[in-house]
């Protein structure tokens, strides 16, 4: 018997009817008891979440939204976001039932050596998991990024359908908790979402009163659904059923009104966490906590299951749940695949670009349009970028981006680009398909988005900002080489070299701190053709990439050809002499000063080789022949200049070597003054390579 919402009680929540019967609650029955099971076997992990969650999870994987389990990256699927990722097994239980492959055994092995199922959701890890997501905020601050990405694929393969008409029309759907409204990414994401009017994105907020700390009052009182009103959200509220547990019938309706939105949709569901357990429901303790055998088999008692089973799901609830959802899944890829196939008959050449965007490929023009620099000029390597940029975005339409409000320091405007907004928006130049990005003073959630949009695949974004800000956005940045999505942020202002702005901007410890990031690439170019080579290795991979930019000039000292070659493998020999005795390592605007040290160390009869390093991890990713041939191990007497930090040098420059740099903050004054005030000059490092000779050839 169909259930009918009560109007009344949940205003703003359509009348609507729900098939629902006996199969459904009873396979959510197993799933909170899957939940209690897996915690309790490992001995850890947060049970009471996937216990409430539970029927929010399995409306939105049975009953809403349009995925395949037989084809988990299918173009034409919704993306699910589980932002509380220490509520994974709300996660594994859905791909479970769904038939992604997850068996008992996998949630059996929850949080183990091995196991498909880890403590929180990694992508790539299992099949059906869009993103990595644990850290509190970033999942929903991600998702924001997919229903950004959404709508820009859709302009750049089929603008002029009608809203809802066509295949690349897909949805962006998350649970989000407390935890994730608390952290100021959300609110930085969330705002931006607003402004952006994403209708296909709808975030599900599991409001049940509980953080570890017990009742969220003691943090945590606002007025949340006004906050999103004030976004520009659309917004229901559904209060529990009579018995405490989740009024499905209510949250289906606010799910079905999402779905005809023309803003993004915030639904508050208000839950009791781990019901029904009898003791442990509504407690702190059921949030991080294994329930305990006692409290576990009565609450199987109360679920109307046997108390002494343990990973046990109906056979037969099972196969009716999946041959349900297989038939829904038939039905959407008919009427998927039919629309596909019209529009791949109708824009024969935009299928041209989606075959090659899925395949990864580069445009035709690409390497062309790389700009060449004149060597003896002198331009910043912002500025540089800022040119690259330019000229690649005329080949490579599914590159696109912009900044944190600092579009015209970091350089990163696709000119003629339009700015990426919604329709209604009154901003001059505004398109819902604009290439240039306004992420606003909001850093986190910049890298968060840039993420969100490497992951769908089919785009390339970068979001640029000074690079002291890069603190603001770490947590993204370590996601991003988490996952090795190939987000490109783009880091200018990179040493005391900014000038007057003084130590709050003027980066120190910066450089070797996301060096430290596993996975990450950080390239520091010499000068105006290195930044074009780098944004040329940048796009021909995919991986996470920092590309860190000088506010200051610098001159050009290396052509097109030679930093497109030499830029690719991280590092390489810029200048040499015969049977060199010492070596002078440099990045970014300090590889002039070791040029200039080499001229003078010549003069007094010390032969020296210059090695250029933008990239210290494409570097190591060389063969060994290659790296020794740049750095002979027989020439002990080594100098590393970079107007940062030390620390990670001396891996290069050994017990021999010195290391020229700058371990404390700076000051406001010019550039040039700074450099000679701390030392970062030619003179300090022709000294230091003849106190690195004296010691390399000392008994």
């Amino acid at each position: 018997m169909p259930y009918v919402t009560d109007q009344d009680s949940h205003p703003g929540v359509a009348r609507t009817k729900l098939d629902w019967d006996a199969t459904d609650d009873r396979a959510i029955a197993h799933l909170r008891a899957l939940a209690m099971d897996a915690v309790q076997r490992v001995g850890n992990g947060h049970p009471g979440t996937a216990m409430s969650l539970a029927p929010v999870a399995y409306l939105l994987f049975q009953r809403i939204m349009r995925h395949d389990p037989q084809d988990p990256s299918w173009l034409g699927r919704d993306r699910f976001v589980l932002s509380p990722g220490h509520t994974s097994l709300t996660l594994y239980s859905q791909l479970f039932l769904s038939g992604y492959g997850l068996t008992l055994e996998d949630l059996a092995s929850f949080r183990t050596w091995g196991s498909r199922t880890p403590g929180h959701p990694e992508h790539g890890h299992t099949a059906g998991i869009e993103t990595t997501t644990g850290p509190l905020g970033n999942g929903l601050a991600t998702a924001v990024g997919m229903a950004m990405a959404a709508r820009y694929e859709r302009g750049l393969l089929d603008p002029d359908a009608p809203a809802g008409s066509s295949p690349f029309d897909y949805r962006i759907w998350v649970i989000a908790s407390d935890g994730d409204l608390e952290e100021g990414i959300s609110s930085e994401a969330s705002s931006l979402a607003g402004t952006q009017q994403l209708d296909r994105l709808c975030v599900i907020y599991d409001d049940n009163h509980i953080s570890i700390e017990g009742d969220t009052q003691v943090a945590f009182t606002e007025d949340v659904v006004r906050r999103y009103q004030a976004y520009g959200w659309h917004t229901h509220h559904v209060d529990r059923a009579r018995d405490g547990s989740v009024d499905v019938v209510a949250l289906h309706g606010a799910m079905l009104q999402a779905l005809s939105a023309d803003r993004p949709t915030f639904i508050r569901v208000r839950t009791t966490i781990a019901w029904p357990a009898p003791h442990a429901q509504n407690t702190a303790k059921s949030h991080g906590s294994a329930l305990g055998e006692a409290e576990v088999a009565a609450t199987k008692a109360l679920l109307g299951l046997d108390p002494q089973a343990s990973f046990a799901f109906d056979q037969q609830v099972l196969d009716a749940v999946r041959q349900r959802l297989a038939a829904r899944v038939a039905s959407d890829r008919a009427d998927w695949d039919a629309a596909f196939a019209d529009w791949r008959a109708r824009q024969p050449e935009r299928s041209g670009l989606l075959d090659r965007l899925i395949a990864h490929e580069l445009p035709a023009g690409f390497d062309d349009a790389v700009p060449a620099f004149d060597v003896g000029g002198s331009v910043s390597t912002r500025k540089a970028s800022g040119d690259a940029i330019n000229a690649i975005a005329a080949v490579m339409p599914e590159l696109w981006g912009g900044s944190a409000d600092l579009a015209e320091s970091n350089n990163t405007t696709i000119e003629g680009g339009k700015s990426f907004l919604p329709a209604a928006s009154q901003a001059p130049d505004a398109s819902p398909y604009g290439r240039v990005i306004h992420f606003g003073i909001r850093e986190h959630a910049m890298g968060a988005i840039l993420n969100g949009i490497a992951l769908g695949g089919l785009s390339r974004a970068f979001g640029g900002t000074f690079l002291v800000f890069s603190d603001y956005m770490r947590g993204s940045v370590r996601l991003a080489a988490l996952m090795q999505a190939a987000s490109i942020f783009v880091w200018t202002h990179d040493s005391i070299g900014l000038g007057e702005d003084g130590p709050t901007h003027q980066p120190v410890e910066h450089l070797w701190s996301l060096r430290a990031i596993p996975g990450l690439s950080v390239v520091r170019p010499a000068d105006a053709n290195e930044t074009g080579a780098a944004w040329h290795a940048t796009l021909s991979q995919r991986r996470p990439t920092g590309l860190v930019l000088t506010r200051q000039n610098v001159p050009t000292i290396v052509d097109r050809q030679t930093a497109l070659a030499g830029v690719a493998r991280g590092a390489y020999v810029i200048a040499d002499s015969p049977q060199p005795r010492v070596l002078l390592l440099a990045t970014g605007s300090e590889v002039q000063l070791a040029l200039a040290a080499r001229e003078e160390l010549a003069a007094s009869g010390v032969p020296a080789r210059v090695v250029s390093m933008p990239c210290l991890e494409w570097f190591q990713e060389q063969d060994l022949a290659y790296r020794q041939a740049v750095l002979p191990p027989g020439i002990r007497a080594r100098v590393a200049v970079e107007a940062g930090a030390t620390l990670g040098w001396w891996r290069y420059v050994g017990d021999h070597g010195r290391v020229i740099g700058l371990d404390h903050f700076g000051a406001s004054a010019a550039p040039s003054i700074l450099f000679e005030h701390y030392g970062l000059t030619v003179a300090r490092i022709v000294e230091a390579a003849q106190e690195s000779l004296r010691l390399a050839s000392a008994p």
